[in-house]
């Protein structure tokens, strides 16, 4: 059996035919119905909450995000800012190395046949 969905906000409202009670999850989703139910002619329609508040078709507005003056893009977000990386120093595999190029490992007299 499918588990079921919780969502946040309930669209409810009356026809002459019956009721429709309607689930969005987000809040202008759940703002689009209940104007959509008003133009198609449903009677008494209410959204509720996550929080439990009901809002009657005359308080939808109240529903509506708040406007902001700036764009998308310079909106701040409530999220930490990040520390800058820590530079790293590029090393080049082709560089000459700084060792001493004529000591060699002494591993002792070779043996001769």
């Amino acid at each position: 059996m499918a588990r079921a969905m919780r969502v946040p906000y309930l669209v409810s409202g009356t026809n002459e035919y019956g009721s429709a009670n309607l689930g969005r999850g987000s809040a202008t989703v759940a703002l689009r119905l209940a104007r959509k139910l008003l133009r198609d002619g449903y009677m008494d329609v209410r959204v509720c909450t996550p929080r439990g508040r009901v809002l009657q078709s005359d308080e939808l507005d109240d529903l509506k995000p708040p406007e902001s003056d700036m764009s998308k893009g310079q909106q701040r977000s409530n999220r930490e800012i990040k520390k800058p990386k820590k530079d790293k120093t590029k090393v080049i595999a082709a560089a000459p190395t700084r060792k001493d190029a004529n000591w060699q490992p002494d591993f002792g007299p070779a043996k001769k046949k």
